[in-house]
């Protein structure tokens, strides 16, 4: 690993952070097909899944990728130049999630956080199959167990998630890894609670979508 000090870690923390309040899946419908996915869906959440239905295939496909990479980008590029095993990798893990669920860019009306999150995880492979393990409690709350409530379902899978990553992580001496999925999931959980979701007063119970 390549050791830069200090500048490094600010770049890839800050750089993380900035580039994961980019909402993508809000930006490009209103952009390409003049569509406010906020608006349209029954949530108001400005993410991938609700490009799916508002906007089709492709676009969901196009800001799905787009979501999982600016979690990806930061983090792979922190493993690749700096110490995994510094405490400050996990304010690189936890940068993009934290930029996407508040914000700034998109008037602080933020995401729940879960292809970011996805991307991020898969930076990880090298290191750890964690990934493998979020797939897996989705695939699980989604077919053997089926929790319809989206909003129910993404609390217990990353619920789930966090405690066996923290748990593998601490097992495995991996402090800043086990820190930094800690605060992701976490994260998503608070995101997906009806406390930390966007819903506008003229909204009635919407349906949770992720």
């Amino acid at each position: 690993m390549i050791k830069y000090g200090a500048a490094l870690w600010i770049l890839w923390c800050v750089g993380g952070f900035l580039l994961g309040s980019v909402m993508f899946s809000e930006l490009l419908p209103r952009v390409i097909l003049k569509k406010d996915i906020s608006a349209l869906s029954e949530d108001h959440n400005p993410g991938a899944f609700n490009v799916f239905v508002c906007c089709g295939v492709p676009m969901g496909l196009l800001c799905l990728f787009l979501d999982m990479l600016k979690g990806f980008l930061p983090v792979y590029l922190a493993y690749r130049t700096t110490d995994v095993r510094s405490i400050c990798f996990a304010a690189v893990l936890a940068a993009p999630v934290l930029g996407h669920a508040i914000a700034p860019f998109n008037r602080f009306h933020g995401g729940k956080c879960i292809a970011v999150s996805f991307g991020e995880m898969i930076a990880l492979w090298q290191l750890s199959k964690v990934v493998l393990a979020l797939a897996g409690l989705y695939i699980f709350f989604s077919v053997i167990v089926k929790l319809h409530s989206t909003r129910l379902r993404s609390m217990v899978v990353y619920s789930l998630f966090g405690t066996f990553a923290v748990t593998r992580f601490l097992m495995a001496g991996m402090y800043s890894l086990a820190l930094g999925c800690g605060i992701v999931a976490a994260t998503a959980v608070l995101r997906h609670t009806k406390y930390f979701s966007y819903v506008p007063k003229t909204a009635k119970n919407p349906e949770e979508n992720a």
